[in-house]
């Protein structure tokens, strides 16, 4: 009969938990967002199904994987797990409400599914469900009692109770005891539902008729099928003690502080009893004790003093319902309750728990989420809210969601260049006295994006060359660097295109695509290139790449690689071209200027001159700067009538290079004389052609006549009306005389009163001649002029 009631009970109870269950998946469907609560019975094997996500969540299981659905609940432990390929969400390991929950019902454990793209939270609850894996258990493996023989019937005496861990219907629900006539039990509830036996008394004892009662107290749980823990109960029959002890207050309460030390004393109960002697002795105990009661107070039985032997949680138990007993020396007892409350102190730092993290980011992203974490404090009140900060020289911020998620976010684009990472620690604070916080480090790296363009050292660079350098030469370098980092910071060097179009750059440079180096392909000369310009590219390897340019000047140096090389006189092989000097001429006069130039520069060019060899040493000096050949003495009539000069003209290079010139000097009377070529030069022309030396000596007789016959009116007229028709052959020099008609007069310049026409023909030194025609001097042609 009454396990067909418990099974009826059982059919009901089943029914209303999945009405119940329908209803909560009915307003979890309806809220969206908002919290869902499943249940799952305790003891279930890991890989359980509680059900499918994406089908609640109204997502696809591939949408489900791309949001990146996870479970995020309290602390380290992962009692969920989300299987992303079905969806479903899954035991991950066996639960055991007792120990998730202890006596607390509804037993609730709490987690958010977190989504990203875009954010959201979803938070959920799973109710454990009891089921009836423990049986009621005594405290005591005995139990004694002592009653005295005067009690009167319907007396009522406490037992010690028994425990069950489950809860609810599976929980300890009553007491019974083995059938006799004069007691029965009763099951009573105290103030936190747990229910505790009371003896009582049907019939009056009599000690002479039966003086002890041996008895089994038995306990039963709701559960299908029931559980049950037996104790033995002795009943002792005493004499009469008409007098039980009265405690001075039936309730005391207390607060007490959780960081109480331990052996402090937290109340004194008292009871005083009017018998005497042993009856009226009094001592105390607890009375329904649990085990966490037994372990975390201590009651002097003598004075009734109530002593912490353990640390007090405020987190784990808010308050105690201690049960006191005082018994006499007779067995008569009087009972009184202590109410203790644990008064909550800032003993627990904030705790900080990290669901994700984003490193590294990319510089130049926008606002982006570098990390998710959630904070709690199993305080209360103000010890138990929380506040969260970061350092302030940071370019982030924190942004609160809910149910104390926090996202830390970038307030804008990060620039590698300038930070490539970030220390970030998270201080979480609570509102306490006094306070205490918790901090959790975060390193966060900046991933590099091509940003920065390669940067040149120099805007302009000048590179000096010597020329006839040997090809491949190293002639300088240029330097770019990139700001940024890896293949984005690889710069690459080129050459860029003239803006001059006849500049051949590529035969002339090359430069080393990765070092910048720069190569002179060939010999330069100084002569025909004395400076170019080009420029030059470099450019990162970054997508897209980045490039800039500098401009390169190349300046070639000069060397001494060209000898001097003489302009006056010719060395051209023909006739030598000889110098008259007057036997007249004082020292000093100007004999002749040797003209010389280099193709250098600088001190390359510089020349110098000076009188190698000499016919007469002495009687000649050539000047050291300028080249001018003049009289170092008075000429003599012992003097030889023909010199030969060897002049060299030497550069101021190193090494110094040179070149020699011939000069040869004939002494005359005065210009009256014919020219005539020294006689060897004048031997050798005759060797070469005996007709040329006849014409000449000929001509020069009848040019002598013909000069000294004519008037020099008629010569001078003659000579003026002539001028063109003399023109194709015959030249009139004007100003200064050519070089080699020297001066005669000791100012370097020729005497107006020795200027000579002189018409050479062209021809080469066998086939040409020369005559000197004396003119008047000015005097006599003004004389004339005036007659």
């Amino acid at each position: 009969m009454a396990e067909n009631e418990m099974e009826a009970g059982e059919e009901r109870f089943l029914r209303q938990r999945q009405v119940l269950f329908l209803f909560v998946f009915l307003g979890g469907f309806l809220a969206g967002s908002e919290s869902r609560r499943y249940s799952v019975a305790e003891e279930k094997e890991r890989g359980f199904l509680i059900t499918n996500l994406a089908k609640d969540l109204g997502l696809s299981v591939e949408e489900l994987a791309v949001r990146g659905a996870q479970v995020v609940s309290k602390g380290n432990r992962q009692r969920i797990q989300l299987n992303h390929q079905t969806g479903d969400l899954l035991l991950h390991e066996k639960l055991d409400r007792e120990e998730l929950c202890g006596p607390t019902e509804p037993c609730i454990l709490h987690f958010q599914i977190l989504l990203q793209n875009p954010l959201q939270f979803i938070p959920n609850e799973l109710q454990i469900i009891d089921v009836n894996d423990h049986s009621p258990v005594f405290f005591e493996n005995e139990m004694q009692l002592k009653i005295p023989e005067s009690t009167p019937p319907g007396t009522i005496i406490p037992l010690g109770n028994a425990e069950d861990l489950d809860v609810g219907r599976n929980s300890l629900q009553n007491y019974t005891i083995t059938p006799n006539p004069h007691f029965h039990i009763l099951t009573n509830s105290r103030r936190d539902g747990r229910k505790y036996p009371e003896l009582v008394l049907d019939k009056a004892l009599d000690r002479e008729e039966q003086p002890q009662f041996s008895l089994t107290l038995t306990a039963l749980d709701g559960g299908s099928p029931p559980r049950s823990g037996n104790v033995p109960l002795h009943i002792l029959v005493l004499d009469i003690n008409d007098n039980a002890p009265e405690f001075t207050q039936s309730l005391y309460e207390v607060e007490v502080l959780e960081n109480s030390p331990v052996n402090s004393v937290i109340v004194t109960v008292s009871a005083s009893d009017l018998d005497t002697g042993t009856f009226g002795a009094i001592s105390y105990s607890f009375a329904h004790a649990s085990e966490e009661i037994s372990e975390t107070f201590q009651l002097n039985p003598i004075t009734g003093d109530i002593q912490l032997i353990k640390y007090l949680n405020f987190e784990a138990i808010k308050s105690y319902e201690l049960d006191i007993e005082a018994r006499d020396g007779g067995g008569l007892t009087g009972k009184s309750t202590v109410i203790v409350q644990v008064v909550d102190v800032n003993d627990n730092p904030p705790e900080l728990t990290l669901s994700s993290i984003t490193s590294p980011i990319p510089e130049n992203s926008p606002e982006t989420v570098v990390a998710i974490f959630s904070v709690s404090d199993p305080d209360s009140g103000d010890n138990g809210r929380t506040m969260c900060s970061i350092q302030n020289n940071l370019p982030f911020v924190l942004k609160p969601s809910v149910e104390n998620f926090y996202t830390l976010v970038s307030e804008g684009a990060l620039d590698r260049e300038s930070q490539a990472e970030y220390n970030i620690t998270i201080t979480v604070t609570d509102m306490g006295t006094p306070r205490l916080k918790t901090q959790h480090n975060i390193t966060l790296l900046v991933s590099d994006v091509n940003d920065n363009a390669p940067a040149f050292t120099q805007t302009a660079y000048t590179l000096f060359l010597r020329e006839n350098n040997s090809p491949a030469l190293h002639i300088g370098s240029v330097t770019a660097t990139d700001r940024d980092a890896g293949a984005n910071a690889q710069v690459t060097y080129s050459l860029l295109p003239p803006h001059d179009p006849q500049l051949p750059l590529a035969s002339l440079v090359s430069i080393n695509a990765d070092n910048g180096h720069l190569f002179a392909l060939r010999a330069l000369d100084f002569e025909a290139l004395r400076a170019f310009e080009f420029g030059v590219g470099a450019t990162d390897r970054g997508s897209p790449a980045l490039s800039s340019q500098a401009l390169v000047r190349v300046q070639v140096l000069d060397a001494n690689d060209n000898s001097p090389f003489v302009l006056y006189p010719l060395q051209n092989g023909s006739a030598p071209c000889t110098e008259l000097v007057p036997r007249a001429a004082e020292p000093g006069y100007l004999v002749s200027k040797v003209v010389a130039v280099d193709a250098d520069s600088g001190q390359n060019a510089w020349l110098s001159y000076q009188l190698l060899r000499a016919t007469e040493p002495g009687l000649f000096g050539v000047w050291a700067h300028n080249g001018e050949v003049r009289t170092a003495r008075p000429l003599g009539e012992r003097d030889a009538a023909k010199h030969r000069l060897v002049v060299l003209v030497k550069d101021n290079g190193e090494p110094a290079l040179s070149a020699s010139v011939t000069l040869h000097v004939l002494l005359v009377e005065g210009f009256s004389q014919p020219y005539l070529p020294l006689p060897e030069a004048a031997a050798e022309q005759a060797q070469a052609d005996p007709l040329t030396v006849y014409l000449v000596i000929a001509l020069a007789s009848v040019s002598s006549l013909f000069l000294f016959s004519v008037l020099a009116f008629v010569a001078v007229r003659l000579c003026r009306r002539s001028r063109a028709a003399w023109a194709g052959g015959c030249s009139v020099p004007e100003g200064h005389l050519p070089g080699h008609l020297v001066d005669v007069s000791g100012t370097g310049t020729l005497s107006q009163s020795y200027q000579y026409e002189v018409c050479l023909m062209g021809g080469s030194g066998t086939s040409e001649f020369k005559f000197l025609k004396p003119i008047l001097p000015n005097s006599l042609v003004q004389d004339i002029e005036q007659e």
